[in-house]
């Protein structure tokens, strides 16, 4: 079987999910640095979509180091597959997340200058957490076209 960037139990996995808990971990940073965020439910969801995220890449992360240390391969069809339905799983609920709290933002600071009169709500703050769920997203969808590509030559 042909090595694929970002495999499971590879070096460049290991550095795909650690980049992908590491964004995830950043949006959450950021957006809860505020205590404004709560009151959005979008907000809230989008806490809750990158705190799955974190926890699913970290935990794979952690099974990378351990296949890498043992030597063990980690790409048979019964793993590849829970890899994969996984991946997309969080793939979507990380889009999602990220779609409908970019949604709120553009509204309030573009269409509603609700950002201007408020000018205690901090909407940079909020896009830069955006932003960095949407990188996080990317991430994710890359391991996740990986795994499907994996999957698929079994």
């Amino acid at each position: 079987m042909k090595e694929l960037i970002g495999s499971p139990g590879t070096v460049s996995g290991l550095t795909l999910r650690i980049t992908q808990s590491a964004f995830a971990a950043a949006s959450i940073a950021v957006m809860v640095s505020d205590s404004g965020f709560s009151t959005y439910t979008a907000f809230c969801y989008l806490i809750a979509s990158m705190g799955l995220q974190l926890l699913w890449s970290f935990g794979l992360a952690c099974l990378d180091v351990y296949a890498l240390r043992r030597k063990r391969d980690l790409q048979n069809p019964v793993l590849v597959s829970l890899f994969v339905v996984g991946d997309w799983v969080t793939a979507m609920l990380s889009l999602a997340a990220a779609c409908s709290s970019a949604g709120v933002i553009v509204l309030y600071a573009r269409d509603l200058d609700f950002c201007r009169v408020q000018y205690r709500l901090p909407c940079k703050q909020f896009e830069i957490s955006i932003i960095l769920a949407f990188i996080t997203w990317v991430l994710i969808a890359m391991s996740s076209h990986v795994m499907f590509w994996i999957l698929a030559s079994f």
